[in-house]
């Protein structure tokens, strides 16, 4: 059983108030303003910071100059 697009569409980021999107591979919801990922365990996404984890952003091209 997936998360419901319903309760997708009403889940924000704890911190930022961001709304979430689910990450490609599924297992997680992703805040794209402070970069934090929430996991989801048995399909109910764990909406707490201190379990959530920061992505750390690729370097650009331009930015190794």
């Amino acid at each position: 059983m997936a998360i419901s697009k319903e309760l997708l569409d009403i889940l924000v980021c704890p911190l930022c108030k961001t709304p979430v999107k689910l990450t490609p591979p599924g297992d997680g919801l992703k805040c794209e303003t402070c970069r934090r990922i929430y996991p989801i365990r048995g399909d109910i996404p764990v909406m707490l910071i201190d379990e959530s984890r920061v992505e750390h952003e690729e370097p650009s091209p331009a930015s190794q100059s």
